[in-house]
């Protein structure tokens, strides 16, 4: 699941994850955004220096990025951060890369940094998985483009499809281990029960969906509930 990060602190997203451990959801991600989608008056807080927060106050739970943009800081830097990572957290950080589309590239012009093409991108998001790999790292690359999921397949990375649909994972699969991330569809009343959640994740499951990665807001007790209801068949 991902951790509340578009706060002015982190306090939010620190708690979140050490409750999120304590009821059994195996991994918590944070956004990699300079501010929310389309909101540039709120705040968002950058990855890693919460993670390394996360790290050092849990101990089980997997932690990693949904996903960590290249361009925004260079390839090497980028690598680096994730390893430091790693060093607080063994065996438990997914380094899931992005190459950012037209929600993101507002973000690039404001600080003035370039986007680049894609197929620039393409080649900096390769080169990073290779290294990533290369330390051991699990590695994600975010994509629903045929082009960006044949670059996971390529580097041996695990592509991650954003709200994809059932039928779309299966087809991954058949090619490669898939993960998938989205949001909680609610009900009329606008709460997603654990019921509503294993309704939602299990076509995707059974899809071949290896991880499900849901983000905020959702109800951390509902979605243990719900990953219960899963394992349990």
């Amino acid at each position: 699941m991902l951790v509340p990060s578009f706060r002015d602190t982190p306090a939010e997203a620190l708690a979140t994850a050490q409750e999120a451990e304590r009821l059994g959801i195996d991994g918590v991600f944070v956004y990699d955004h300079l501010w929310p989608p389309g909101q540039p008056d709120r705040p968002a807080i950058a990855p890693f220096p919460v993670l390394g927060a996360i790290a050092t106050t849990t101990s089980t739970v997997w932690l990693g990025t949904l996903v960590a943009r290249v361009g925004i800081i260079p390839d090497d830097f980028l690598v680096a951060e994730f390893a430091a990572l790693a060093a607080l957290a063994p065996q438990r950080v997914v380094a899931a890369l992005g190459t950012g589309d037209d929600l993101s590239f507002g973000e690039n012009l404001a600080f003035g940094v370039p986007a680049g093409t894609a197929e620039d991108r393409r080649k900096s998001a390769g080169a990073c998985a290779r290294a990533l790999i290369s330390l051991g790292l699990d590695v994600w690359i975010g994509g629903v483009s045929r082009r960006t999921t044949a670059l996971a397949e390529e580097v041996g990375a695990i592509p991650n499809l954003w709200q994809a649909s059932p039928e779309s994972v299966a087809a991954q699969a058949a090619r490669s281990e898939v993960t998938w991330a989205g949001m909680a569809r609610r009900d009329t009343g606008g709460v997603a029960d654990a019921s509503a959640i294993a309704a939602q994740s299990r076509p995707l499951v059974e899809a071949g969906a290896s991880w499900l990665v849901f983000g905020w807001p959702v109800d951390l007790p509902e979605l243990a509930a719900a990953a219960r209801l899963i394992r349990s068949g």
